[in-house]
């Protein structure tokens, strides 16, 4: 009994210390001040927090990741390529039930607190420190953001993107100090477009709009008050609150977010009830990704204009620079392809060549004097 009455305390007296020392280095970065290289109570030794003063002060914001959509001469869609599924919207074109729902759920004091949320960091380190780990993060809707900004950063590298999340007062840290910056930058409605365009939905959608566009079929401008919801409350965990996967689960999450618009003064009580009643109505889209969805037999040329992309110096020094290009995205292709040329030509194949013959079939069509594919 003596040893666990003595285990007992030691374990309190850690706890406490980490507590206090984290407590301290969040005062510190909600002074905006730098902390000297001997971080208080051992926390600044290696493998743990970071000096203060050596995190970087600018936070570097790379260009979200978006749809390519490749056009024939006409200016019609061919294909959409893409490594992340996402079309960014200004906050005017995103639903009120929207921002005020993911507002209720995420961060309620958004609009009144700073960068950081001092309440809910010192709650949040209170209850760590009592179970000895970094369960809860406090995090505001402005560090959240932040965290989405590194988890974008690593692209596709899952070490980097492991590292972007994980649960460490170091990296708590580093995404407060940021917070403050992006804060004192871009203001409040400008972190909360940035946030519903950058952050992970589910069934590969990134940000509102493709979000809306894959559960709903519609714009992140049309979304009801119970979609909104529904959408709101996959941002904490979009695998376990997948409504195409979890219907019943997704609907009960959808409820908590709907109670806590009620409950912060979001959407009137009576409007609230109405949309708990109501069943959730899902229409799906799913995703069109790549040169195979090409229609009307023009999926080998748009693999080919890939290529000439990823070949041309023009679009970048290295290939690793165009590749690098393409997979962000955000391009509009427009392309010599005839769509009357290439139906032509499809039809003629379809008239000339039997489907038992066991040859292949191609036709290739150019105009002289410009060389442009048809």
């Amino acid at each position: 009994m003596p040893k666990t009455r003595s285990g007992g305390r030691r374990s309190a007296t850690r706890q406490a210390s980490v507590f206090l020392g984290i407590s301290m280095l969040s005062g510190a970065v909600l002074a905006g001040i730098a902390l000297p290289a001997a971080g208080a109570l051992g926390l600044a030794a290696k493998g743990t927090v970071k000096k203060f003063d050596e995190i970087p002060a600018n936070l570097k914001t790379p260009p979200l990741s978006q749809r390519t959509t490749i056009q024939d001469a006409d200016g019609e869609t061919i294909a959409t390529v893409y490594s992340r599924d996402r079309t960014v919207v200004p906050l005017k074109d995103i639903s009120p039930y929207m921002k005020k729902a993911i507002i209720a759920i995420e961060d309620s004091r958004f609009y009144e607190h700073g960068a950081i949320d001092l309440k809910g960091v010192l709650r949040a380190l209170n209850k760590n420190a009592q179970s000895g780990g970094v369960a809860e993060g406090g995090s505001t809707l402005t560090q959240q953001y932040v965290k989405n900004v590194f988890v974008e950063e690593a692209g596709d590298d899952l070490d980097k993107v492991a590292a972007a999340i994980q649960q460490t007062p170091g990296r708590k840290i580093r995404e407060m100090k940021y917070a403050i910056q992006v804060e004192e930058e871009l203001g409040k409605d400008r972190i909360l477009e940035n946030y519903l365009n950058i952050t992970f939905f589910g069934q590969q959608a990134y940000g509102i709009e493709a979000a809306s566009k894959r559960y709903f079929s519609k714009s992140a401008k049309d979304l009801k008050l119970e979609e909104a919801a529904l959408l709101a409350g996959l941002v904490q965990s979009p695998s376990r609150y997948d409504p195409v996967r979890n219907l019943e689960t997704a609907t009960q999450r959808r409820n908590v977010v709907l109670n806590r618009m009620a409950q912060v003064g979001a959407a009137p009580k009576a409007d609230v009830e109405r949309a708990k009643a109501s069943p959730v109505k899902l229409d799906v889209s799913r995703p069109q990704n790549g040169c195979i969805t090409a229609g009307n037999g023009a999926a080998f040329f748009c693999d080919y204009v890939r290529n000439v992309f990823l070949t041309d110096p023009v679009f970048g020094k290295t290939r690793e620079e165009r590749a690098k290009l393409w997979n962000r995205g955000g391009l509009t292709v427009r392309t010599t392809l005839d769509p009357k040329s290439q139906k032509a030509a499809q039809d003629s194949i379809k008239d000339h060549v039997y489907k038992s013959d066991k040859v292949a079939t191609a036709v290739t069509m150019v105009e002289p004097g410009t060389g442009k594919i048809l």
